[in-house]
């Protein structure tokens, strides 16, 4: 009975959260870009009912003077595999907040002003004494540009950058697990690919595009080489391919160097499996590439360190294992 219970339970939270999806489906959206208190009444002396913080989805429902009556979205219903009871139920609040922080499609320079906010929630968290909690503030704000105004100007930075944040924030969790280390990628766990790939998909052609791409790839990456040449060697094809590909990347240059870094570590594994053959053949592939950045991309910091890599390749210095320390 009490499973039971517990299942209708959340079919009632479910069907609450889907019935509002549908009622305010053609209602006004906006966000806000200081954290307000939402209370039960237009007044700043009415009881609280909870908390909207940057970036927050808000839903519209009616306005009175100074005041905004919306259902706040402070957590959007997950579907994700692994996903808590909580997570696949969310949490919406419905109250009444100022409105002199709510900025709408409607608002004049609307994606500028929460562009604005979302960067300069990213500055926050870049410090050592930020706001706490500005790394999210930043990422829904980002994304909300692109969710509010997506054929805005900024739209496309605006999703990369959400996602790219999000990326980097699970990125430090799973990598930091012992499984990061697993010489297999399929060992570990998984950076969300949702929003790099939504990036590609809504806005192919441009830099961000590029970019979501280029940081696909780690989810391809071994943890640990463990001396071994497949990991490197597959690591290679994947960075040349994605040079190939996309030549005119923000991301070209740096992706031919580690396909020639990872090419100039193999000249070593090869010698100690050993196969004096590949390794010759790595050295070759892995000045070619370099060549290549030097070439192709001779402005870049890439080229610089390149050139100090051709350096290394030259003279014999090992760029891999413990002779390169």
């Amino acid at each position: 009975m009490r499973q039971l219970a517990t299942i209708a339970a959340r079919t009632v939270t479910a069907t609450i959260l889907l019935s509002a999806t549908f009622a305010f489906a053609a209602a006004q959206r906006g966000t806000l870009v200081h954290e307000e208190t939402i209370r039960v009444a237009p007044s700043a002396d009415a009881a609280r009912v909870g908390d909207a913080g940057r970036g927050h989805e808000l839903i519209i429902i009616e306005t009175s003077r100074d005041w905004v009556h919306v259902e706040a979205i402070l957590r959007a219903p997950s579907h994700e595999e692994g996903a808590t009871e909580d997570e696949e139920e969310g949490k919406a609040i419905t109250g009444w907040v100022p409105n002199k922080a709510l900025v709408t499609a409607a608002t004049q320079d609307g994606d500028r002003i929460i562009f604005g906010e979302a960067a300069d929630s990213e500055d926050q968290a870049s410090r050592r004494r930020g706001r706490r909690d500005a790394a999210q503030d930043a990422l829904r704000l980002y994304y909300r540009v692109y969710d509010l105004m997506p054929t805005s100007p900024l739209a496309a930075e605006s999703l990369y950058r959400a996602a790219d944040i999000r990326w980097q924030i699970e990125r430090s969790d799973i990598m930091t697990r012992p499984s990061g280390r697993a010489r297999e990628a399929y060992m570990r766990g998984q950076m969300n690919e949702e929003w790099m790939k939504l990036t590609i998909k809504k806005y192919p052609g441009t830099k961000w595009a590029d970019l979501a791409g280029f940081r696909l790839l780690e989810n391809k990456l071994c943890g640990e080489w463990e001396g071994l040449s497949k990991c490197p060697d597959k690591e290679a094809e994947l960075y040349e391919n994605y040079a190939k590909e996309h030549a005119q990347s923000p991301a070209a240059a740096e992706a031919l160097y580690n396909a020639a870094w990872r090419r100039a570590a193999l000249i070593e594994i090869y010698r100690t499996e050993p196969n004096q053959k590949k390794a010759a053949e790595s050295k070759d592939r892995a000045l070619a590439l370099a060549q290549k950045v030097i070439s192709q991309y001779g402005q870049s910091d890439w080229a610089a360190r390149t050139q100090r890599l051709i350096f290394y390749i030259q003279q014999g210095i090992p760029t891999y294992g413990n002779a390169s320390d």
